[in-house]
């Protein structure tokens, strides 16, 4: 089951879409589906999450928190929307493709990858470049 929850004024426009997109990578993993909820917030939720859970005092497009169990995969996926904006800004993309590219991280991220050093941020790149390609495919 997938879930979207807003707390903002933006919300998908095709949530079937999303659903199916999501169900196709995990595929491509050979995961399974349990539980996902994706909250579309804003910077201030987000940085009291930050400061309360993580203990970061600085504002992020994403917050992750897992909850698999082997094969399935279950977790909340926090994403400023403010954020999002401003990214698609900098750098220079329409904002649905870079709500798609910060959605997909935080599957990914659910997926086991990590991104904490220069080479795990490049191949998380990679990945979330090859997963957004499939969102485009229709079955």
């Amino acid at each position: 089951m997938i879930e979207y929850v807003y707390k903002t004024r933006h919300t998908l426009e095709n949530e079937s879409k999303y659903t199916e997109w999501f169900k196709r990578v995990l595929a491509s993993e050979s995961k399974n589906l349990s539980e996902l909820c994706f909250v579309l917030t804003n910077d201030e939720e987000l940085l009291e999450i930050n400061q309360e859970y993580l203990g970061h005092d600085y504002y992020t497009d994403i917050i992750t928190f897992n909850y698999n169990n082997g094969n399935e995969i279950q977790g909340d996926i926090f994403i400023s929307v403010d954020r999002v904006k401003e990214n698609a800004v900098d750098f220079n993309v329409e904002f649905d493709r870079e709500l798609q590219r910060v959605m997909v991280h935080g599957l990914l991220h659910l997926l086991g990858y990590n991104d904490e050093t220069e080479y795990e941020k490049s191949e998380m790149r990679k990945l979330e470049e090859n997963k957004m390609e499939m969102f485009h495919v229709e079955q």
